[in-house]
């Protein structure tokens, strides 16, 4: 297994006050390769920390320019024909970013597909961050009267000292830390004015579409088919032996089916609990396709403990979310040791409506769809943290670019079409997987694993009323993110339980105060 080999996070300070004192090494989340990287341009310097999988460029430097990225990109030989070297396509994605940024400027966010978060300090002294069209990498940066912080992670940025700037365009990250995130789809261009930093420029490099379109059958099936095929095919990256998170669903399969089709061995795991699991329907597909398959299970006790892991890695506080990524993480965290890259079938729920199939009315479906995809920002389902905690880079091919632009903007009469969810997408894998799997009924990843009701069976357990389970979960994950995210606390340190205690007993004090 060779695995990837790509810069997975950075943190990275670009100066203007020599005698200011640097920040201390740090600490996290990803697991990974720590190397430092330096430059310097019109009197600013950059100096940080890179994580990496393998030997990967880090910092690469051209005619004054010097850029940080963490990630990769995915139409790579198509950006290497614009810029008329067919030969930059196999050479590292940085050098290649760095080459589009030559030619395009600011632009050149707008053309590329990928999962990336980057850090440019251009010739004149500017710093410019960016986010892909999704922000699959979260971007953080604080500014403050004697340089700017940028970092993947927002814990490596809440704890530093000085008093923060406001950094217009940017999202504050709740708590007061001065710590911004950078959107979705959106660049940054940074300037300081007289120990100001001042947004000069915010360009928005992707929007999620709204308009639909209203195609045959037969050329939204093949799009799809297409589309779908391109988006794993450009992921695998020569790996020859990847992985695919299977639960035996449409969305995962439909990835497992042509990551078989482009790799001599593909490694399918599937993960349960003791009270649930898609054992049945993921072996299926896995002997269907010929995959090393594995099984992984979770006791629903240890599964819900993985909570502070959960958050740790995904930086947010949205409980509702957490518990879809609660049986990501803990699956990474149990797979071999190893960097290895992975490929889910995340994802597809949202352009696809596939979390409201019981939707009928297609004006009601596409509204649902319309909303789900202008309020995903900030989510961070996708980050690739949530595996980075055990060494592994993911990556989702449903919100590829392309293939995303595809699916939001089709016509919401072919993804529910003659009482089927997901119409379109099933019909473009008739001719590769088994039929029951076709026609097999959705289940989100936290319902096929039990998650929802493991958290939920905990606290009832422990006393909490039944009508109180969802604020209750709610408040532990809002005290989670404060421990982990704002004051940098390891995993390892919090008791899940010790944390449902304090949060029961603040909302006790709380009510007789009143």
């Amino acid at each position: 297994m060779i695995g990837p080999n790509l810069v997975v996070g950075f943190r990275a300070r670009v100066s203007w006050s020599p005698c200011h004192a640097e920040p201390e090494a740090p600490r996290f989340s990803v697991q990974g390769h720590l190397s430092a990287v330096a430059a310097a341009s019109a009197g600013r310097r950059l100096q940080g920390v890179a994580v990496s999988f393998g030997a990967p460029d880090t910092l690469v430097s051209d005619g004054g320019v010097h850029l940080l990225l963490a990630g990769e990109i995915y139409n790579r030989e198509e950006v290497a024909r614009a810029l008329g070297d067919a030969s930059a396509a196999y050479g590292s994605d940085v050098t290649l970013v760095l080459a589009a940024w030559h030619r395009w400027g600011t632009a050149a966010f707008r053309i590329l597909n990928g999962r990336f978060a980057a850090v440019l300090l251009d010739g004149g002294g500017r710093v410019v961050v960016a986010t892909d069209h999704v922000g699959s990498v979260p971007l953080w940066v604080r500014a403050d009267a004697y340089g700017i912080d940028v970092s993947t992670e927002a814990k490596t940025l809440a704890g530093l000292a000085g008093t923060p700037l406001d950094v217009i365009g940017a999202q504050p990250l709740p708590g007061g830390t001065g710590v911004h995130r950078v959107r979705a789809g959106t660049a940054l261009i940074l300037e300081t004015v007289q120990g100001e930093v001042r947004t000069a420029d915010r360009l928005h490099t992707w929007t999620p579409p709204v308009s639909r379109s209203a195609v045959g059958e037969e050329i939204a099936v093949g799009r799809v088919r297409r589309l779908l095929e391109q988006a794993v095919r450009t992921r695998l990256r020569y790996d020859p032996e990847p992985t695919v998170v299977l639960s035996g669903g449409i969305d995962s399969s439909g990835v497992a089916a042509y990551a078989a089709a482009h790799s001599g061995l593909v490694h399918t795991v599937s993960m349960g609990t003791e009270t649930s699991d898609e054992f049945g329907p993921a072996k299926v597909v896995a002997g269907h396709l010929g995959t090393d398959h594995s099984e992984i299970t979770i006791h629903s006790s240890d599964l819900v403990r993985e909570l502070p892991w959960a958050v740790w890695a995904a930086e947010i506080a949205d409980h509702t979310i957490l518990e879809y990524l609660l049986p990501l993480v803990a699956l990474y965290r149990r797979l071999p040791p190893g960097q290895r890259r992975v490929l889910t079938g995340y994802g597809a729920d949202i352009p696809l409506g596939g979390m409201h199939r019981r939707t009928e009315r297609l004006e009601s479906l596409d509204a649902v769809i319309a909303h789900d995809m202008a309020t995903f920002d900030g989510l961070n389902e996708m980050s690739p943290v949530i595996s980075g905690v055990a060494g592994i880079w993911s990556t989702h091919p449903y919100w590829d670019r392309d293939l995303l632009d595809c699916l939001v903007s089709l016509d919401p009469g072919l993804k529910h079409r003659y009482g089927r969810d997901k119409w379109v997408l099933r019909e473009s894998l008739a001719r590769m997987l088994p039929a029951e799997t076709l026609s097999r009924p959705k289940l989100g990843i936290h319902e096929g694993s039990g998650t929802s009701s493991a958290w939920t069976a905990h606290l009832l357990e422990q006393g909490v009323p039944p009508e109180r389970a969802e604020e209750c979960k709610a408040a532990m994950a809002q005290r989670l993110h404060e421990l982990i995210v704002l004051r940098a606390r390891h995993p390892d340190e919090i008791s899940f339980d010790e944390v449902l205690a304090t949060t029961e007993k603040g909302r006790t004090s709380h009510e007789r105060n009143q």
